[in-house]
């Protein structure tokens, strides 16, 4: 007599919504705001700081956690990152300023910092390959601006170049962060993206 228990196979449905939305607009948003900064439009203030701790960082940390819950190691990867990010460069321009006997950063150390996080970049913009050309650009403007960024820390030079590269970096992540909202509304493109054809 068998008393084999039949085995049951369960399919279940990810029902959660997508995260990119969230993180993309809490990395485009803030990188807009520092580089209005950048190019000298804004002073380095509370309004950029707040954006940096709360959009930046906490909002893409969320969003990345949350795709980490749906599989998508990429956006695991991203959002936690760049929301890390933020927060680790708010803690850099507030740290001193804490009475805790911490330096101020040089020139030299911010170079290396930025020029770390363009070459993470530089590896996650070829993650996008297979990916839309919006946020193929997302990545490959941000590769550049870390880029500039960095060399004009060890060089001593102007960074209002490198803020006009974050504005559109800022801007074409805000523009996919909404593509995606409203495409999946209209169940169209209605806004484009470019999907790479296979």
């Amino acid at each position: 007599m068998d008393k084999s228990v039949p085995h049951q196979v369960v399919l279940h449905k990810d029902s959660t919504s997508n995260p990119a939305p969230l993180g993309l607009l809490g990395f485009g948003m803030t990188t807009v705001m520092l580089n209005l900064h950048n190019v000298g439009f804004l002073g380095l203030d509370s309004a950029i700081m707040g954006m940096g701790i709360f959009v930046g960082g906490l909002a893409q940390v969320a969003a990345g956690i949350m795709e980490w819950k749906k599989g998508n190691t990429f956006g695991k990867v991203a959002f936690t990152s760049y929301g890390f990010f933020w927060l680790s460069l708010v803690a850099i321009w507030l740290l001193p300023k804490m009475d805790l006997e911490v330096a101020t950063p040089t020139d030299t150390s911010m170079g290396f910092y930025l020029l770390l996080w363009g070459l993470f970049t530089l590896f996650m913009f070829l993650g996008t390959l297979k990916a839309n050309r919006v946020l193929q650009f997302v990545f490959a403007s941000l590769a550049l601006l870390f880029f500039m960024l960095s060399f004009a820390d060890f060089t001593g030079t102007t960074k209002v170049f490198a803020g006009v590269v974050g504005i559109l970096c800022g801007l074409s992540a805000m523009y996919l962060s909404m593509a995606e909202v409203l495409n999946e509304i209209y169940q169209k493109e209605a806004m484009p993206v470019f999907p790479i054809k296979k």
